[in-house]
C-alpha cells in the first residue's frame, strides 16, 4: 500500500498542462494559415497557461494534506494505460501523435482526443485524493475545454470540412 498526496495529483496536473500548452501552441504555428483554428489553438494554450498557474496556486496553498491509502497497484495500472495513449507521451517524450496530424479536422479531433483522456486521468486520480474538490476545479477545466472543441469540430462538420 502506498500514499498518494493532493501535492502529487496537482503536480501532475501542472505537468499536464504544460504539456498541453505545448500541443496547442504548436498547432497554431501548424496551421497558421487557417486563421479561425489559429486562433481556437491559441486560446487553449493561454487557458492551458491560466491553469497551469491555478494548479500551481493551489498547490502552494494545499498545504501538507494527509495522503490517502490506496492500492497503488491498482491505480498505477489504470494512470499508466492512460498516460501511455497516443494522446500523452511517447517514447520520445513528446506528444505522440501530432507529426500525423495535417488537417484541420484532425488537429480538432486529436485535441478533442487529448482533453477527453487528461479528463479521463483526473477522474481516476480523484478516487485516491484526500482533498476531492481541488480535484474536482481540474476535472471542471478539463470539462470546458471539450465543450469549446467539441463546438468547433460540429462547425467543422457543419461546413464539411
Amino acid at each position: 500500500m502506498e500514499n498518494f498526496s493532493i501535492d502529487e495529483i496537482l503536480e501532475q496536473a501542472i505537468q499536464t498542462e504544460k504539456l498541453g500548452n505545448r500541443f496547442y501552441t504548436e498547432m497554431a504555428e501548424k496551421f497558421i494559415g487557417d486563421e479561425e483554428l489559429r486562433k481556437l489553438f491559441l486560446t487553449l494554450a493561454d487557458k492551458e497557461a491560466e491553469h497551469e498557474a491555478l494548479f500551481t496556486c493551489m498547490k502552494d496553498t494545499a498545504g501538507k494534506s494527509e495522503p490517502s491509502p490506496v492500492d497503488w497497484e491498482e491505480v498505477s495500472h489504470f494512470m499508466r494505460a492512460i498516460v501511455e495513449s497516443e494522446f500523452f507521451l511517447g517514447n520520445k517524450k513528446n506528444l505522440a501523435g501530432m507529426e500525423k496530424i495535417t488537417s484541420v479536422a484532425e488537429a480538432a479531433q486529436f485535441a478533442l482526443g487529448f482533453e477527453k483522456e487528461t479528463m479521463l486521468y483526473f477522474i481516476g486520480l480523484r478516487d485516491v485524493a484526500p482533498q476531492k474538490e481541488a480535484v474536482d476545479a481540474i476535472i471542471g477545466e478539463e470539462r470546458c475545454h471539450i465543450k469549446w472543441l467539441s463546438i468547433f469540430r460540429d462547425n467543422l462538420t457543419e461546413r464539411g470540412q
